[in-house]
């Protein structure tokens, strides 16, 4: 994969390109100036570092002692380790549109709500906090991970799920996520396969969805569900594609000369990427949640991979270009949504039927 490099031929000497104070009036800024600003942007990693590596270990060993509890407050706890992470990092997240599913639990799938897999494009390891602020789910990751000296230790108490790809593997792997999606969760997948530079979303790959198009089980009453396994209980999951640029530096647009600055992507090392990235003042991430996709509409798991990805695309694209950025529309059932996705005329007409159904269930009584 090639790296696209900014061209520094209007940097001074003094001043390295790979700092976010270099640009082209560098050479007409006095060099104690740059010195002064390179200063700063150095100051301010090192102050952010720091305020890293004390949230990190904190929040993650407060929750470890969350994960034998029960219901939902590991799920939520973990949306707070991203939210304020991001923040140190001085990402700003603006969104776009509605998200289907709740912060999930077992109580969700007893009341018969739908799990959700989030299917997003993939650039960066910053990808993680930023859709583990806005979304109550698990990540699903390759194995390598699992063995990273610190990285690893993370995502095994964020309860990441591991994945191999490997054959004689497939089945079980499979059978996991259909039991953590049954018992609460939802997943967010990047079919991609692989971080890409930013410029497009490259092809999803059709495996990913087979947990998707797995056979749709009946529901079963709340003792059935507490000793269901993976392949006898359980409901269809929705899925909703999710468009993630980055797509503003230090409050301006970001072009394609600055994307390595947020991408992550081919033999790059991780340390040096997140020292640059520190020294910025100001990012912004956007989040384009797109109308849900019911995998039963579908004819094969390619079908929807195809129809997952062009919208993921098409959204990605329209940020990339700093267009007003647009929800594409889904296909799916409405009364398969939670109420929350649906528009407010349709909440309330729908809480008024609940009502009268159950004032004359109370008759009929």
């Amino acid at each position: 994969m090639i790296r696209t490099k900014p061209d520094h031929s209007s940097t001074s000497a003094c001043s390295p390109p790979d700092q976010p104070h270099a640009s082209a009036l560098s050479g007409i800024l006095p060099a104690c100036a740059n010195t002064f600003s390179r200063r700063v942007a150095q100051c301010r990693a090192v102050a952010r570092l720091a305020a890293l590596v004390v949230w990190v270990p904190l929040s993650v060993g407060f929750e470890a002692c969350l994960l034998p509890v029960p219901g939902t407050a590991k799920i939520r706890w973990t949306r707070v380790i991203w939210g304020v992470l991001c923040k140190i990092l001085g990402l700003r997240i603006r969104v776009i549109g509605e998200r289907v599913g709740t912060v999930g639990g077992r109580a969700a799938r007893k009341r018969g709500e739908r799990p959700v897999i989030y299917i997003a494009n993939h650039m960066s390891w910053l990808d993680v906090p930023v859709l583990g602020t806005l979304l109550p789910s698990v990540f699903v990751a390759k194995g390598d991970i699992e063995k990273w000296p610190v990285m690893g230790l993370i995502s095994q108490i964020g309860r990441t799920i591991f994945v191999s790809r490997q054959r004689n593997t497939t089945g079980r792997e499979r059978d996991e996520m259909i039991s953590r999606m049954n018992s609460g969760d939802n997943l967010v997948l990047f079919p991609e396969g692989t971080s890409s530079d930013g410029s497009r979303v490259l092809p999803f790959m059709s495996a990913f969805f087979a947990i998707a198009k797995a056979p749709k089980l009946r529901a079963r009453d709340a003792e059935a569900a507490e000793t269901a396994t993976p392949d006898d209980s359980g409901m269809t999951p929705l899925i909703q594609p999710v468009s993630l640029v980055y797509d503003q530096l230090n409050g301006l647009p970001l072009g394609r000369f600055r994307r390595p600055v947020f991408s992550w992507y081919g033999d790059m090392d991780l340390g040096p990427h997140v020292w640059q990235l520190l020294q910025w003042r100001t990012g912004r991430a956007t989040v384009v949640l797109h109308e849900p996709l019911d995998p039963d509409l579908f004819p094969s798991r390619k079908a929807l991979a195809q129809a997952t990805w062009k919208a993921v695309a098409e959204g990605a694209a329209t940020l990339r270009q700093h267009n007003p950025p647009r929800v594409l529309p889904g296909r799916f059932d409405p009364a398969t949504l939670p109420a929350a996705f649906l528009p407010p005329y349709v909440r309330k007409t729908k809480a008024v039927l609940d009502r009268l159904a159950s004032f004359f269930a109370s008759i009929r009584k």
